[in-house]
């Protein structure tokens, strides 16, 4: 299982946990697609995507944000300049060099973040699926924004009971009913086990991070090729104030709405994502 050492100022040596697949076909690579993972969940939220790529000839890398999955689980650090940093070091310690940086809901913010940051030196292509780009909170600044008080509920649900908060998340997460279920039960559930071996710390935290966090600036300094692909009935993070804005930031950014898409649409809409994906890619 491999793990990335990676030290900051002030802080402990944390471990990042990662899934590299390779290349398909080493003698003819194909591009390198960074995939960042969405809250709760971790690098196991992007299994239909790692295979799909595999099998197109790219390789994709897939990691556990600090406190999620497998990587460590600090009680500092889960704001986006660490950890944009923490992503920094790990295309840094692979040497990865035009990568696709692909950010899943929350995993928007660290690819914004990582571009004010640091640059596009390394970066081919940019790509938002779900993101909360550019900034969810509503305030004077940000009229079209989410009311505070929905993630104070969803702040009070993690402390009182984060089991039992999870659950009816994960169901909304993916427009999931039993009458009309979107995925099977059983990856219902897989999803559900997931989030709840995260760092409770670290779930709410990063609560606070992705709900206050503007990326507004950010947007501006992009300048590559960029994909948002966003479900347009998606319960958690509305296309309204996500996805649809990005272009107000990043005007030259190709938008894609998927039909009938949950937040988890890669799930959901498995086939439709990778070829929007692949696509995007190859393009």
């Amino acid at each position: 299982m491999p793990y990335l050492n990676v030290t900051h100022p002030n802080q402990d040596v944390l471990n990042l946990h990662f899934v590299d697949t390779g290349f398909k076909d080493p003698t003819a690579p194909g591009a390198t697609v960074v995939l960042i993972h969405g809250w709760p969940l971790s690098h196991r939220m992007w299994e239909p995507q790692l295979e799909a790529l595999y099998q197109a000839g790219h390789r994709a890398i897939a990691y556990d944000r600090r406190g999620f999955g497998d990587s460590s689980k600090p009680w500092s650090g889960y704001d986006y300049d660490t950890l944009s940093d923490d992503l920094h070091a790990l295309l840094e310690a692979l040497d990865l060099k035009q990568v696709v940086l692909v950010g899943f809901s929350m995993g928007g913010g660290e690819v914004a973040r990582y571009i004010a940051r640091h640059g596009e030196q390394r970066i081919a292509k940019l790509a938002l699926l779900g993101a909360v780009t550019p900034y969810l909170l509503k305030d004077e600044s940000n009229p079209e924004g989410v009311d505070g008080s929905v993630f104070e509920q969803m702040l009070d649900g993690v402390r009182k009971d984060r089991p039992a908060f999870l659950a009816p998340f994960g169901k909304a997460f993916l427009n999931w009913s039993e009458e009309q279920p979107s995925v099977s039960p059983e990856w219902l559930d897989y999803n559900r086990i997931i989030a709840l071996f995260a760092s409770p710390h670290g779930t709410l935290e990063c609560i606070k991070a992705f709900s206050a966090t503007d990326f507004r600036d950010d947007l501006k300094r992009i300048k590559l090729p960029t994909l948002v692909l966003h479900g347009d009935s998606d319960q958690t993070v509305p296309f309204e104030v996500s996805g649809k804005r990005v272009t107000e930031f990043v005007p030259h950014a190709q938008v894609e709405l998927i039909e009938g898409g949950p937040h988890g649409f890669n799930l959901t809409h498995v086939e439709h994502t990778n070829r929007q994906l692949l696509d995007f890619i190859k393009a």
